[in-house]
C-alpha cells in the first residue's frame, strides 16, 4: 500500500466515489460520515493524508481540522466543500490546509493533488530527522557546573533576538553555543549561516558578507548572494571577529545600525531581518586599545556575553565527551566501538589539553583508529604518540628516591621528544644531545613500548 488515506464527508456518494479513485492508486482508505468518528479513526490507526469536508452535521470540517492539526500538526489535510468561498479557502489554509478542492472534484486533480500532499509530508518527516541529525551532531556535551551554567545561558537568551559576543579560547565549542542559541529560538526554522572573518581574505570579506553586482571587480563575473541575504530572517554567526578589518567592521556596523546594505558595486538598498551572533579567541578590550577593533562595533556585539571556559577547567566533562566521541565514529564511520580503561582516562584527566573539545576529539579519533584490542589502555596512548603530548603530571615529589624521580622525568621527556620528531630516532638523539645508540639504550632501560612500524634501522 502507498499509504493510508481518511476520507470525511457527509455524501455517501462522495466517500464511495473518491474510496474508489484512491484505492485504485494503491491507498488504504478508511471513511468517516462525521468529523467525531473521525477523530476516533486518528485515534486508532496511522493516517497519512486526510480529505476532509468543510460542511459537517454537529462538528464542522473548520472546527476539525483544529483538533486535527493538535493531535497531529504534520498530517496534510485537504479541504473540500460543494459551496467553497474564498474566506472559507483562506480561513483552511491559515488553519493548515494543504489545499481546498471544490466539488465537484475531478479525478486528475483529486490524483495529483494527493500525491504532492505525501511528497510533502515525507519531506516535512526527512527535514524533521535531518534536523535531529544536525541537533546531534552539535550537541552541547557535559553536566560540570560551567556546561550547566552555559545552558542556561543559552536557554536564557535564546528567547530573545539580541546579539550575544560568545568568546574563548579556540576549540572550546563557539559555534555549538551560537547554533544551540539559534535551534532553539523563534529563528529555528530559517538559516544558520556562519562566516569565518579569519579565513576569508580582507580583499573578499565585503563580497562574501554583502554579496557583489556582476562587474563590481575583476573576476565577478555574476552576481553574488552575501552572506547576509541568505540569512534573512535566520541568524548570522561572525566567527573569528576580531579578525576583521577595520574597513569592514565600518560597514558591519552601520547594516547593524540599519539593518540595509548594498552588494559591492551594487546602488540599491537591501533590507534585512538577521540576528547577528559573533565569536572571538581575541581580548577584544585590548584590541580596542591596540587601534585594532572599534570600540563601537564592540558594544553593538556583545549585548549579551557568553564565556565558553577551556576543557582544563571543566575536566570534570572528559569522560563524558571521551563517550560521547567514541558513540559518534561508530555511529558515522561503523567503526567498532572502544572502552577505555582506568588508567588511561586517568592521562587524559590529568591533561591540560591546550587545543581543548577539538584535540580530544582529534585524539579519541587516533585512538580508534590505532587502538587493535576492544579496549584503549595506557600503552595505546603511548604508542599512537598522543602520549608525547599529553603531560600526565606527575608529583615527583612522591617518588621515594631521587633515582626514581628521575628516571620518571626522564621517561616522560623522552616520551615528549620522541613524539615530537614522530620517532625519527636521529633527529631526536640530536636534540637531547646524545648518541644515537644511546637513546635506544635509553628506551629500553626506561622501558618505554617502541611502536612495531619503528626500528633500529
Amino acid at each position: 500500500m502507498k499509504g493510508n488515506i481518511l476520507i470525511v464527508d457527509d455524501e455517501k456518494g462522495i466517500l464511495d466515489t473518491l474510496s474508489g479513485i484512491l484505492e485504485d492508486e494503491g491507498y488504504r482508505v478508511y471513511t468517516s460520515e462525521d468529523a467525531e468518528n473521525a477523530l476516533e479513526i486518528l485515534e486508532n490507526e496511522v493516517i497519512d493524508l486526510i480529505f476532509l469536508d468543510v460542511w459537517l452535521p454537529k462538528m464542522s470540517g473548520i472546527e476539525a481540522i483544529k483538533k486535527i492539526k493538535e493531535k497531529d500538526p504534520e498530517i496534510p489535510v485537504i479541504m473540500i466543500s460543494g459551496h467553497g468561498n474564498v474566506e472559507i479557502a483562506v480561513q483552511a489554509v491559515k488553519l493548515g490546509a494543504f489545499d481546498f478542492l471544490e466539488k465537484p472534484l475531478s479525478i486528475e486533480r483529486i490524483i495529483i493533488t494527493t500525491e504532492r500532499a505525501l511528497q510533502f509530508k515525507n519531506l516535512e518527516r526527512e527535514n524533521i530527522k535531518l534536523r535531529s541529525s544536525i541537533a546531534k551532531k552539535y550537541e552541547l556535551i557535559g553536566n560540570s557546573s560551567a556546561m550547566k551554567r552555559i545552558k542556561n545561558q543559552i536557554e536564557l537568551v535564546a528567547k530573545g533576538d539580541s546579539r550575544v559576543l560568545i568568546y574563548g579560547e579556540s576549540g572550546t565549542g563557539k559555534e555549538l553555543v551560537a547554533r544551540a542559541i539559534h535551534s532553539l529560538s523563534q529563528r529555528a526554522k530559517a538559516s544558520f549561516v556562519e562566516v569565518n572573518c579569519a579565513a576569508i581574505p580582507q580583499e573578499l570579506i565585503e563580497s562574501e558578507l554583502f554579496g557583489h553586482e556582476k562587474g563590481a571587480f575583476t573576476g565577478a563575473i555574476d552576481k553574488k548572494i552575501g552572506k547576509f541575504e541568505l540569512a534573512n530572517g535566520g541568524t548570522l554567526f561572525l566567527d573569528e571577529i576580531g579578525d576583521m578589518s577595520l574597513l569592514t567592521q565600518a560597514k558591519l556596523l552601520r547594516v547593524i545600525e540599519t539593518q540595509k546594505f548594498q552588494r559591492v558595486g551594487g546602488t540599491r538598498d537591501i533590507t534585512v531581518d538577521v540576528r547577528i551572533i559573533s565569536a572571538t579567541n581575541k581580548d577584544l578590550t585590548e584590541e580596542i586599545k591596540r587601534g585594532n577593533f572599534r570600540e563601537d562595533l564592540y558594544y553593538r556585539l556583545n549585548v549579551v556575553p557568553i564565556y565558553i571556559p577551556p576543557l582544563r577547567e571543566r575536566k570534570d566533562d572528559i569522560p563524558e565527551l571521551v563517550k560521547y566521541f567514541i558513540n559518534e565514529f561508530h555511529r558515522e564511520k561503523g567503526w567498532k566501538k572502544k572502552n577505555i580503561d582506568a588508567d588511561a582516562m586517568k592521562i587524559l584527566l590529568n591533561y591540560d589539553w591546550p587545543g581543548n573539545v577539538r584535540e580530544l576529539k582529534n585524539a579519541i579519533e587516533r585512538l580508534m583508529i590505532m587502538t587493535l584490542s576492544d579496549t584503549i589502555g595506557l600503552s595505546d596512548i603511548e604508542n599512537t604518540g598522543i602520549i608525547g603530548r599529553v603531560s600526565k603530571n606527575e608529583n615527583y615529589f612522591s617518588y621515594t628516591s631521587l633515582r626514581e624521580a628521575r628516571d620518571a622525568f626522564e621517561r616522560d621527556f623522552i616520551l615528549k621528544k620522541l613524539n615530537e620528531n614522530n620517532w625519527n630516532m636521529t633527529k631526536t638523539s640530536e636534540i637531547l644531545g646524545i648518541e644515537r645508540s644511546n637513546l635506544y639504550k635509553k628506551i629500553k632501560s626506561l622501558g618505554i613500548p617502541l611502536p612495531k612500524e619503528i626500528s633500529e634501522n
